[in-house]
């Protein structure tokens, strides 16, 4: 069904100078509905980070609604289960697990996993190679690819669809698959060791975010472990087994203030 799996993938394409010698690289996203093969979003960066990748998705769900599932590559900007754990989710996984969408990874040289978001890249570098005038900036790239989709999703024929319709006619017309409940998504559990800096702060990155919790400086340089469940941390004393701090992180704040009252002010 459509939107039952959107794939996601970059690729790089090289600009070129106004005298035609060879230019910066580019990198473009793609965003393609893995049934009917319709380009979702597809857009030009210099390069593809993280929180634009983020960024396209959520426009691409404002647009066309959010998929049941996702599938890429193993790719830092897509997930961070190669990782080690190190960081946690990144702000793509954190989304799609706040929004119930289930994340499908290729296992590691395996690209034809990803392979109809692939092919798409191929098809688009061969239209863009071919164009008179390539273009020299990301506006110029940009507008080609605009172009591009909009002749790939309602006006090319597809062979791999039936009666060779175009994706458009496919995506617009049979029902769209829905996500899951939130609810019924994993948690993301990890445990982190750490030291409480000398201004009574320990740090957690949640979605790609760095975040201070304070704990309080009467605690400076202990030795604490976190056991963190998504945004519910609680911070313990690694020595006695003390807990120092319970907490519901909040993801819109870099500083977690302890909200214990103040004291008296210095004269």
């Amino acid at each position: 069904m459509p939107n039952e799996t959107w794939q996601s993938d970059f690729t790089h394409y090289r600009l070129t100078h106004p005298g035609s010698t060879p230019g910066p690289d580019a990198e473009i996203l793609t965003w393609l509905d893995d049934c009917t093969r319709y380009a979702l979003s597809v857009t030009a960066h210099t390069p593809v980070t993280g929180p634009i990748v983020l960024a396209a998705f959520r426009a691409a769900v404002a647009r066309h609604g959010t998929p049941a599932s996702t599938l890429t590559d193993n790719g830092m900007v897509f997930t961070t289960r190669l990782a080690g754990g190190k960081g946690g989710r990144n702000g793509l996984e954190a989304e799609l697990r706040r929004r119930g969408v289930a994340q499908k990874n290729a296992r590691p040289n395996h690209p034809t996993t990803c392979g109809k978001v692939e092919r798409f890249q191929q098809t688009l570098k061969k239209w863009l190679a071919a164009q008179p005038d390539q273009p020299s900036t990301l506006a110029e790239l940009q507008a080609l690819l605009d172009a591009f989709t909009a002749e790939y999703n309602h006006r090319r024929p597809h062979r791999a669809l039936p009666r060779r319709a175009t994706p458009a006619a496919l995506y617009g017309t049979l029902p769209k698959a829905q996500p899951a409940s939130s609810r019924d998504a994993d948690t993301h559990d990890r445990v982190r060791h750490d030291r409480i800096d000398d201004s009574g702060c320990v740090t957690l990155r949640v979605a790609g975010r760095l975040h201070h919790l304070g704990v309080g400086r009467t605690h400076a340089q202990t030795r604490v472990v976190l056991l963190v469940q998504d945004l519910h941390v609680r911070v313990i004393n690694a020595a006695t087994g003390e807990l120092l701090r319970q907490l519901v992180l909040d993801p819109t704040k870099d500083y977690q203030p302890t909200r214990a009252p103040k004291g008296p002010t210095r004269k």
